[in-house]
């Protein structure tokens, strides 16, 4: 049983590391200063958002080996943006690097949080299949794309596209060795190239341009911040307390049915 003074070691290693281990990511989810952030951010919805990450949660054996409170506030990014982090959606990820959790924005999310400006009358990425390509003028910004020739699946290039309400239009288009140049260079993890490297290579020709030439809301700048792959988590949020006692008692509960199921097999190993 854990005494008072072991109840406050717990509580100030979590203060000073910001990390609960051991505790379960449902407990975190439950605790009353996590509920209340995502209350506020995304009202009604809360409740939802908080299945869904339990639900991507379980559906992720990496992500089971992250810090529970890495992955809320992971979370807790993509609910200020309003976006889902369904991997299958594609909008947000919250993706694992060793035992900690960090938010990447999708292409999909880009895109959605481009069209919410209302600045923009169009926008897409694409792949570029082999035989597509006619034309290409980096200069210029001539392109030329006749997708009757395509000669096979193999995709050769990434094409993104956009154009404002005010008439301005943007096209670029990156091979896929420019592509995967960029991926050494800065991406300090092969987990979201490893599962589904168009995805990837689509956000970054279209992150690339959209940081360049597209406008970007106070919403869009904080994206790209949030998204940035060499910065650090955000600070986790600061337990109260009284969720720290819940969290606490939780844990008493499992070292003491741990005790007494050591206990019953000695019991078992002294009788035989």
């Amino acid at each position: 049983m854990a005494t008072n003074s072991s109840l406050k070691n717990k509580l100030a290693t979590r203060q000073n590391q910001g990390v609960q281990k051991g505790v379960t990511l449902k407990a975190l989810l439950n605790t009353d200063s996590v509920k209340k952030r995502f209350e506020e951010v995304l009202g009604k919805r809360s409740q939802q958002f908080a299945t869904s990450i339990l639900n991507l949660y379980n559906s992720d054996t990496n992500l089971q080996k992250c810090e529970p409170m890495s992955i809320i506030s992971s979370a807790m990014v993509a609910a200020t943006l309003d976006l889902p982090v369904d991997k299958n959606l594609g909008y947000a990820w919250i993706i694992p690097y060793g035992n900690r959790a960090q938010f990447q924005l999708g292409y999909k999310g880009y895109i959605q949080l481009a069209l919410r400006t209302g600045q923009y009358k169009s926008i897409n990425v694409i792949e570029v299949y082999e035989g597509e390509l006619q034309k290409w003028d980096r200069l210029t910004e001539e392109f030329e794309i006749d997708y009757e020739k395509r000669e096979s699946d193999a995709v050769v290039g990434y094409a993104a596209y956009f154009e404002l309400i005010n008439g301005f239009k943007k096209t670029v288009y990156w091979t896929k060795e420019e592509v995967e140049k960029h991926r050494k260079r800065f991406s300090k993890s092969d987990f979201g190239w490893k599962n589904d490297w168009d995805a990837m290579a689509k956000k970054t020709v279209l992150k690339n341009m959209l940081s360049k030439w597209g406008i970007l809301s106070i919403e869009m700048q904080k994206a790209f911040i949030e998204d940035n792959e060499e910065m650090e988590q955000p600070e986790p949020v600061q337990l109260d307390d009284d969720d720290v006692n819940i969290i606490d008692y939780e844990e008493e509960q499992q070292e003491e049915q741990e005790e007494a199921k050591d206990s019953a097999e000695q019991i078992a190993v002294d009788f035989d």
